[in-house]
């Protein structure tokens, strides 16, 4: 059985000492593996793994990531998930946001290089969010192709 995690805290977490006790809750209550809400900066997710480990959670994280192709999708979601968006991320939106087509591209290159890197760093499952977009989720396995087949 899996459950949900939020590497920056869940939104209505006191702080995140109070979100890992309630998520070393869920792991002694017998959860199997953990998956992360969405997020757009790697660093948070492996700040987050090491924090968990600390905490004696040491089930399974696997990463949510979301190829955004979407500009005032992202803007939305962000504001209710509490993901933080970093420059690199925003720069992306500002100069693609408003041409539908080069959003798509740029958000599913963004994801793709999202997800090498934390395949680089040893995490092995990767969840996907997208909003129901197959043809989002084919581009992302088209670009990692090699790499998911070794």
């Amino acid at each position: 059985m899996g459950a949900a995690c939020y590497p920056e805290g869940h939104p209505e977490a006191g702080n995140r000492a109070a979100d890992l006790a309630h998520l070393r809750q869920k792991v002694d209550a017998g959860v199997d593996f953990l998956t992360t809400q969405m997020f757009f900066d790697n660093a948070t997710l492996y700040n987050f793994m090491y924090r968990a480990l600390n905490a004696g959670i040491t089930v399974p994280i696997g990463a949510g990531v979301m190829p955004v192709v979407n500009a005032k999708q992202i803007k939305r979601i962000a504001a209710l998930s509490g993901a933080t968006l970093p420059a690199r991320f925003w720069s992306i939106v500002d100069r693609f946001g408003d041409d539908p087509a080069s959003m798509r591209q740029a958000g599913v290159a963004y994801a793709t290089e999202q997800i090498i890197d934390l395949i680089a760093n040893g995490v092995n499952n990767i969840h996907l969010y997208t909003m129901n977009r197959v043809d989002v989720a084919q581009d992302v396995f088209r670009n990692l192709g090699a790499i998911l087949a070794r």
